[in-house]
């Protein structure tokens, strides 16, 4: 690991560990993020133009469980509505963007589907991040090829968190 990237580390884990309230914890490391992808060694050490799309895990923390992950991202891909489900997650483009929508149920939560509405609608540029906090349901856009680090509260792909599925759930367009 880089000494940039220890150091990203390291000022997230005692954030972390701070006891400050979870929004201005992910405010302190999304703009911790913000300097670790402005770096132009972080990045060459960490992307190359060829290296194929797909993620790898570039820290776990196992005191506080966060995680630094590496993106390679196609260009033409739209992801589909998901939530962190209890867990955060802090977004920083390095290289392209990442058009993003934020969604809101607008039905109950006891409905066995969904019915989203996008509730805003963003670009994350190079060197720009963003914090969502718990249950936050969000789409991520990649028209061309990006390069996208990604700093979870844990691993996502072992617990709950809300996926859209088409063939239940219906998005509604704001007119």
């Amino acid at each position: 690991m880089g000494q940039n990237l220890d150091q990203f580390c390291t000022e997230c884990r005692s954030v972390l560990q701070s006891g400050d309230p979870l929004p201005q914890a992910l405010a302190r490391i999304s703009q911790a993020l913000a300097r670790l992808i402005a770096d132009p060694a972080f990045v060459a050490a960490t992307f190359t133009d060829d290296m194929p799309p797909g993620r790898r895990e570039l820290y776990h923390d196992g005191e506080t469980d966060m995680r630094v992950l590496a993106h390679v991202q196609a260009g033409q891909r739209e992801g589909k509505p998901h939530s962190h489900g209890a867990s955060w997650a802090v977004y920083g483009n390095a290289r392209a963007f990442t058009d993003m929508i934020e969604w809101r149920r607008v039905n109950p939560e006891q409905e066995e589907a969904a019915v989203l509405e996008p509730s805003s609608r963003y670009r994350i540029g190079p060197g720009e991040t963003h914090a969502y906090g718990p249950g936050v349901i969000h789409s991520t856009a990649h028209p061309e090829k990006a390069w996208v680090i990604r700093v979870t509260g844990t691993d996502l792909d072992a617990i709950p968190r809300y996926r859209f599925r088409p063939q239940r759930d219906r998005i509604l367009e704001k007119a």
